[in-house]
């Protein structure tokens, strides 16, 4: 079940009616990344894409759809002689749902909440030998931000996302987004 959450939800993005009031939009983002793995956590900078639907709703509120991929720097790495074991983070997939309401002329407000599919990938060299795992970790991100239009077609955005995943793996990303509508 739910190796077909993300498919329906990417197939929805795709299915929402490009009706004249829906805006489309793509932006790409950069920001902290910082996990949290069995108490222990660090730090990195999370890179990727978002693409999504945004639809205007009654009295200056709006519902949209959104779909993210990303990646991050963060590793932690811990040493004894020469064996070594790290923990990278990898891509992160996300598709999310966006409630939210117009302020002023150029500015939107919203929150958001739906479904990220992570990957955690784990190394390990004895001097001689090396060995390496992945595996995708399945959760929930709620988030909130707030978007500035530059102009009619190009925007801003400040983002808040928590991700919480299987295994006690969570994160949390403070971004920053540069978009077009189309």
């Amino acid at each position: 079940m739910k190796k077909f959450v993300p498919v329906a939800v990417a197939a929805a993005l795709f299915a929402v009616p490009a009706a004249a009031q829906a805006q489309a939009f793509v932006q790409v983002e950069t920001g902290l990344d910082s996990i949290s793995v069995g108490g222990e956590s660090d730090e990195g900078v999370a890179y990727g894409i978002s693409a999504g639907y945004d639809i205007p709703l009654s009295n200056g509120l709006f519902v949209g759809i959104q779909g993210t991929a990303a990646d991050s720097t963060t590793k932690e790495c811990a040493s004894a002689g020469a064996e070594r074991l790290c923990i990278k983070t990898g891509r992160d997939l996300a598709a999310v749902v966006r409630l939210g309401t117009q302020v002023g002329e150029r500015s939107k407000i919203y929150v958001l909440g739906g479904y990220t599919n992570a990957r955690l990938r784990v190394t390990y060299t004895d001097g001689i030998d090396s060995y390496g795992e992945g595996a995708n970790s399945d959760g929930f991100r709620l988030g909130a931000g707030a978007q500035y239009d530059l102009s009619d077609r190009l925007f801003v955005k400040a983002e808040y996302r928590y991700s919480n995943y299987e295994s006690d793996f969570s994160r949390h990303n403070a971004l920053v987004a540069l978009g077009a509508k189309f």
